[in-house]
């Protein structure tokens, strides 16, 4: 078989393999992600009557002009009108904690102090506190959809964040806006993007410039002591960004976070004080929320309890001030706010909200209206039961005659929800049959408000956790797809093994201790595999591939010290006398324990234990001067490639050409860093972005100009050496033996070079845009690769080259994790993804923060040209074939299939893991973002194989057309 699998095959297999893997991929993703369903429409007078199979709403109804509509909905709630107006205030990534504390203890010193207004309204009963859970992902959009809507979007709704689109799911803007109310809005322009022209008034502002903690802000209260003095509204939003922003640069301990929160409590005050507190003006109600919380670090994304605790306050008028109570530990859902507005406003709730009226707020109310409150909710979420169970019995009345014998099992659904909320009818209706000869009993009345709550409660659980129906066909075409890509990877990556090695079995001593890497290589992937059916192991992936990269390392030095024995005692004297190898892999396998050793405790990652000391957070507490660190960082990143590069010799014209522009590029990330980078909390200047732009166009022109040109120049450069060498007498130099021996010196040393300046360009990149504290993060996996590249390039140990390319990888996978990534969505650095942008673009922002985030593995794979031209190509061509189809597949097929082939099996098993964790508790906040992680890493690869590929490919291609013409 290996003798037919020629290049031109191997390609198409590859190409072939790789078209299966992103198909399969994108029906599977497709099928288990979709969209949650909504029901269309918008609710109307149906919502004020008992829900009944096949309800209409009445068109008449709706065609009402706004003032008549809002009065007949007014008429049919039964609930007196509490407020004419509201005010919405979100503060972005304010943790509920910072306000009412966490577990029954109130906030610290520090964060009372930060607000003090707010805590005097709190402890006098005038706000009302709660902790709003929010459902997971945790970014701005989804949480907003939550907050007017009540639903919980889909998983894949992350994805949406950055590209958002007008919300047409019944919301409460939609409804407020039929019954003739004027909104304006003024802060986070995700509003305008998801209620285009419903605002009479608004100015927006990027969420995603999290540089800026000050214009942010200022821009919405420069309009507020106007908009309080208008009286032409009756929905204002203010959506504070400036918090979130400080989490993002500073984290949650950030030295601006005491100020913003002094800043957003003298906006509390100002609104309470003109707003509401003045009663010549029409009662306003103020509702203080935040969309998420955020980390230690100040990101979010994930399902933490840090990320999850929203923020929710009500701040009513001063005839409320006695009712409400000073109670801090109030848990509710986020879902929770848009029926307990509707109902307090009058309007009808949303059609797919699944959230339960708030407990609380409306307790001033006479107990008649407490009770029908609670009914409209309870038929709301009927009606919603109704569509989503198929099934469901109703009849004349909701659950008319049903009874445990018509086939359900008792402990069917549908049997639960019909038991739950006819015995909360049957309560009420039984209340109000005796309201005229009834006393005023309280017992009996909680008895009413738990059943009602007891029915909204298991309705909304079940809701929240209803799996969506997912279309079997599709999951299983995109499963089949992709074990066919793996099929084709394993296949082909078998028959390059087998060709590789099919003549050096004799050279093998059949000691099983020299195969004991590959064995343990190999059993990395099964480790692995197994792993992903925990969710623990899922959250806590860092330490697996730190423990298989220092037990290789081990064994590569066990091997090396093996060898060593072997020799006599006088070859150690002689190591010094230019025999060096042992002591290069020995030093080079020393080197990578150690810098593996500093890059485990760098970062505490992962999920449970981020709480505990490290590198990172000791540099960051103890006041180092990161700035100084990461300028040492470009310095000895900048030193360490020109080195590298002239290991070719310094007589070539092209070195010295292509080491002064890396110099160049050098010199202006340190001038970046130095001049602007020295207070990471500072929005960016236009200076600071153009600089950024013009790295940015440096690092591209200078390394795809490197790419295209050095293999036309080397062939020039290479014959004059020669020349200069054959008149001076003497034989060239090479430092490093890399090509001396080789009948391809030009690809060799071109793909030395061109290697180098993508590893270098990628370094600089990372220096300026990853946080400052993984600025030796960067140096030392750029270590690791030199360490490795030692290693590799002196060819004692007969080393199976896919054990080293699989090694390469697993290094880029443990650098991941090192320079401070998990698996959860709240580790992905946003700070960076604006750096050198001027306008906010969805694809740019999306495009660096992949950059930024899979710098390490991407950096291995770039690599992978390097390593090509460190390896003796000799073996690529036999004298019986020199045919440049059979070079190019000894050269590429195993640095391009082996990083294919493992990152198939991964995803193949990680899919199987999620299909088989479908039902679990932790689907969606743990399995489900792991495999965006997986699908992501899946990107990465083919990218970096595919430049690598065709860097190589174009190379060895044009270099043997020079030789041919």
């Amino acid at each position: 078989m290996s003798s037919s699998l020629t290049c031109i095959r191997l390609t198409l297999f590859t190409v072939a393999a790789v078209a299966f893997q992103i198909i399969g991929l994108s029906f599977f993703v497709f099928g288990f992600f979709p969209v949650k369903p909504a029901l269309s429409g918008d609710s109307g007078s149906e919502s004020f009557h008992a829900p009944t199979c096949y309800s209409m709403g009445n068109e008449s109804v709706r065609d009402l002009p706004p003032y008549d509509l809002q009065s007949l909905y007014q008429e049919l709630s039964g609930l007196p009108p509490l407020f004419d107006r509201l005010i919405l205030m979100v503060i972005d990534g304010l943790p509920a904690e910072f306000v009412l504390g966490k577990d029954d203890r109130p906030p610290n010193k520090a964060l009372m102090e930060a607000m003090p207004y707010t805590q005097s309204l709190l402890a006098n009963g005038i706000a009302k506190g709660y902790h709003a859970k929010a459902a997971p992902p945790t970014v701005t959009m989804p949480r907003l959809k939550a907050i007017v809507s009540g639903a919980i979007g889909g998983f894949l709704d992350v994805a949406f964040n950055f590209n958002t689109q007008a919300l047409l799911d019944d919301n409460l803007l939609g409804q407020f806006s039929k019954v003739g109310w004027k909104m304006v809005m003024c802060g986070d322009e995700t509003w305008l993007k998801l209620f285009p022209g419903h605002f009479m008034r608004h100015d927006g502002v990027s969420s995603f410039f999290v540089k800026d903690t000050v214009e942010v802000d200022k821009n919405v209260s420069r309009h507020l002591s106007y908009e309080l003095s208008k009286n032409d509204w009756n929905l204002l939003i203010l959506h504070y960004l400036g918090l979130d922003h400080v989490g993002h640069t500073g984290g949650r301990n950030s030295p601006l976070m005491a100020p913003k929160l002094m800043e957003m409590d003298e906006v509390v005050k100002m609104i309470h004080a003109s707003a509401i507190m003045n009663p010549d003006d029409k009662r306003t109600l103020l509702v203080v929320a935040s969309d998420h919380g955020m980390t230690e670090n100040g990101n979010h994304g994930g399902s933490s309890y840090e990320e999850t605790d929203s923020l929710l306050l009500f701040i009513g008028s001063k005839s409320h001030a006695t009712h409400f109570s000073s109670i801090i530990s109030n848990d509710v859902n986020q879902v929770d706010i848009a029926p307990t507005l509707a109902l307090l406003f009058g309007v009808p709730i949303p059609k797919n909200n699944i959230g339960v009226m708030i407990p609380g707020v409306i307790d001033f109310l006479k107990d008649t209206h407490q009770l029908r409150a609670l009914q409209l909710n309870s038929w709301q979420l009927l009606r919603l039961l109704q569509k989503q169970v198929p099934g469901f019995p109703c009849g004349s009345f909701p659950c008319d005659g049903f009874s445990g014998d018509q086939g359900y099992n008792s402990n069917d659904i549908m049997e639960k929800f019909c038991r739950l909320y006819l015995r909360s009818a049957f309560l009420h209706d039984s209340w109000i049959s005796t309201e005229l000869s009834r006393s005023d009993n309280r017992e009996e009345k909680s008895e009413i408000i738990a059943a009602y709550y007891e029915f909204l409660i298991n309705a909304n659980q079940w809701l929240s956790h209803k799996a969506t129906d997912k279309p079997s066909t599709v999951i299983v075409f995109g499963v089949m797809s992709m074990f066919l890509s793996f099929l084709i990877f394993s296949i082909s990556i078998y028959s390059i093994i087998q060709e590789s090695y099919s003549g050096e079995k004799q050279l093998s001593n059949g000691i099983f201790t020299q195969h004991l890497d590959e064995g343990f290589s190999l059993s990395v992937i099964f480790i692995l595999v197994i792993s992903m059916g925990s969710s623990s192991m899922v959250e806590e992936e860092q330490y697996i591939w730190h423990y298989l990269i220092s037990t290789l390392n081990l064994l590569f030095l066990r091997k090396t010290m093996q060898f060593f024995k072997k020799e006599s005692t006088c070859r150690f004297f002689n190591l010094f006398n230019g025999h060096g190898k042992v002591c290069i892999r020995i030093s080079s396998i020393f080197t990578l324990l150690i810098t593996g050793r500093i890059l485990r405790g760098w970062h505490q990652g992962g999920v449970n234990w981020t709480h505990l000391p490290d590198i990172s957070k000791w540099l960051e507490q103890s006041g180092t001067d990161l700035q100084l660190i990461q300028l040492i960082a470009v310095i000895l990143t900048t030193i360490l490639i020109l080195f590298s590069l002239s290991l070719l010799g310094r007589g070539m014209k092209i070195v010295l050409v292509v080491g002064f522009n890396f110099l160049m590029s050098g010199l202006l990330v340190f001038y970046h860093i130095l001049r602007y980078q020295h207070n990471a909390s500072l929005p960016s200047s236009n200076a600071a972005t153009s600089l950024a732009q013009i790295i940015y166009a440096t690092l591209g022109v200078s390394t795809v100009g490197t790419v295209l040109a050095v293999p036309w120049i080397m062939p020039i450069q290479i014959s004059k050496a020669c020349c200069r060498d054959r008149n001076d007498n003497s034989a060239v130099s090479y430092p490093l033996k890399i090509g001396s021996q080789s009948q391809y010196p030009e690809l060799i040393y071109s793909l030395h070079i061109i290697g180098w300046v993508y590893i270098g360009s990628w370094c600089l990149l990372q220096l300026l845009l990853q946080q400052p504290v993984n600025s030796v993060v960067t140096l030392l996996i750029l270590m690791q690769i030199f360490a490795s590249f030692l290693f590799f390039s002196q060819g004692m140990l007969q080393q199976k080259q896919w054990v080293e390319v699989a090694v390469l990888y697993y290094i880029g996978m443990a650098g991941h994790f090192a320079l401070g990534n998990s698996n959860s969505l709240a580790t992905v650095d946003v700070a960076g993804a604006f750096i050198g942008i001027s306008n906010y673009s969805a694809l740019l922002s999306g495009i660096l923060m992949f950059i930024i985030t899979y710098a390490s593995p991407t950096l291995l794979l770039l690599s992978m040209v390097m390593y090509i031209s460190i390896k003796n190509l000799e073996t690529a061509a036999s004298p019986q074939n020199v045919d440049s189809e059979h070079v190019l597949k000894r050269i590429l097929g195993l640095p391009c299939l082996v990083p294919l082939t493992i990152n198939s099996i991964l995803l193949i098993a990680y899919t199987i893991v999620l299909i088989l964790m479908r039902n679990h508790l932790f689907v969606w906040s743990v399995f489900s973002p792991k495999y965006l992680y997986a699908c992501a890493t899946t990107v990465c690869v083919l990218i970096g194989v595919f430049v690598v590929a065709t860097t190589v490919t174009y190379a060895y291609m044009v270099l043997a057309l020079r030789k041919k013409y």
